[in-house]
């Protein structure tokens, strides 16, 4: 239940705030801001003092996989920036278009799912044995990050305060959007184990079935959260997909569950568990994302 109420903010946050990789670059190049950029990175900051105050004291309940970084990363980053571009969103961006009612969003997971299997004849990447860098920090360094994280959530909540605003009627900034997401997604992760959406289509493509039932529970409370963060942001609009936009994002899916294949894995779990445990691999793909979003997003702004 503690789960599922933290994919459920989650999702809200994720609304709330519009976060989301595609929205963070052409941010970059329609206006020359960098705050949405920002923003995620730090989101992989909090998550990073979450995980070495979990970690220090015993609280993770499993060490996710690290991946030996190789060409393969750089090819899957490229293709799951191309199949993100062709979506007009990222994995976790197609369920806050999803929570808005843009319907045509349900061909993104059904794409993804169709790449993953194709992705199976590929050789899988090779995995790191050993403890990730960053869980075998001191013990002081911990206690840090805990305060920082507790301090810097007291400050963009008494913000909001300060602007007069129910904390659930306000328009999240990304900043204090992306932190929310950070801090929910270490509880899921604590309560419930991995379970983004990526991973959830990745394991029953590969035939891997334990934890099923929980995982698609925590997917379903994270779009309900959406569903709430849009309707209490007035972006409710219920938008019937035609045909065109069904077959971009289904094919957008399709690239991206190929690229998230060779990496692996998608760009949510890339800036959630693997940039923050400072696994090289996942910050070589989240980096090769981000410069083909950028270079599609230029190319189609000079015509």
């Amino acid at each position: 239940m503690i789960a599922l109420g933290a994919a459920g903010v989650m999702g809200f946050a994720n609304q709330r705030g519009g976060t989301c990789t595609v929205a963070a670059i052409e941010e970059i190049v329609d206006h020359g801001r960098f705050g949405r950029a920002r923003a995620l990175l730090e989101t992989s900051l909090w998550i990073a003092g979450g995980l070495l105050v979990l970690g220090t004291f015993g609280r993770l309940p499993q060490t996710p996989n690290g991946y030996s970084a190789s060409i393969a990363t750089v090819s899957g980053g490229i293709l799951f920036g191309i199949g993100a571009f062709v979506n007009r969103a990222c994995i976790f961006g197609a369920v806050a278009r999803l929570g808005s009612g843009e319907w045509a969003y349900l061909g993104t997971p059904v794409g993804f799912f169709a790449g993953v299997l194709i992705g199976n004849a590929l050789p899988e990447p090779g995995k790191i044995t050993g403890t990730a860098l960053l869980l075998s920090g001191p013990i002081w360094l911990a206690l840090i990050a805990a305060i920082l994280i507790v301090g810097r959530s007291f400050f963009h909540a008494r913000r909001i305060r300060m602007g007069k605003k129910k904390i659930l009627e306000a328009v999240w900034s990304p900043h204090f959007a992306t932190m929310i997401i950070g801090l929910t997604f270490l509880v899921a992760l604590q309560a419930g184990g991995a379970w983004t959406y990526s991973e959830y289509f990745s394991d029953i493509a590969r035939g891997h079935s334990s934890g099923g039932a929980i995982k698609l529970l925590l997917n379903l409370a994270l779009l309900t959260g959406a569903v709430v963060g849009g309707w209490t942001a007035g972006k409710n609009r219920f938008i019937l997909p035609d045909l065109g936009s069904v077959v971009r994002t289904t094919l957008g899916g399709i690239i991206m569950g190929l690229g998230g294949s060779l990496i692996p894995g998608g760009n949510t779990g890339l800036v959630l568990i693997g940039m923050p445990l400072l696994w090289p691999y996942a910050w070589l793909a989240f980096g090769s994302i981000c410069l083909t979003i950028y270079v599609a997003i230029r190319i189609t702004r000079l015509r």
